[in-house]
């Protein structure tokens, strides 16, 4: 069974990679055959990459900032998840009953979770060093 599917995983990615070239290249065969002209690909010769950009809603913001925003976002969401699980872990605790195998359920969730979190600002921290870094290095170099 795992066989066929891994055949059919493989016959897909074949198609994507073997279709990528003549997708990639529509622009100049269209072009070519004037099906589309220049006016109507991100409207017309004369238009910069910034003006689409801006016309489409586009950041115009360097990388950098764009990226640490993107880290500081997903880290900050697997810190509330984090946050989650130590107070669903508590609440388990709370309404064990005194059974020691719900109890020892809870604790095990609690663990987990503190380690996550410990994990998660581990993680946002070494984000925060590198990012600064590499913003400092940026703008001293400019």
């Amino acid at each position: 069974m795992s066989k066929n599917v891994l055949s059919k995983a493989m016959n897909s990615l074949t198609v994507a990679a073997l279709s990528l070239p003549s997708l990639l290249s529509a622009k100049s065969v269209f072009a070519a055959t004037g099906i589309l002209k220049a006016e109507d690909l991100f409207g017309g010769e004369d238009r910069t990459g910034s003006d689409f950009a801006d016309e489409a809603g586009l950041s115009s913001n360097q990388l950098v900032p764009t990226i640490s925003s993107i880290i500081r976002t997903a880290l900050g969401f697997l810190g509330i998840v984090t946050v989650v699980i130590i107070l669903y872990g508590g609440f388990l605790w709370m309404t064990a009953g005194g059974s020691e195998e719900r109890i020892k359920d809870a604790k095990k969730f609690i663990i987990r979770g503190i380690i996550g979190l410990v994990i998660v600002v581990a993680a946002f921290s070494i984000a925060q060093f590198v990012i600064g870094t590499i913003t400092r290095a940026v703008t001293t170099a400019e």
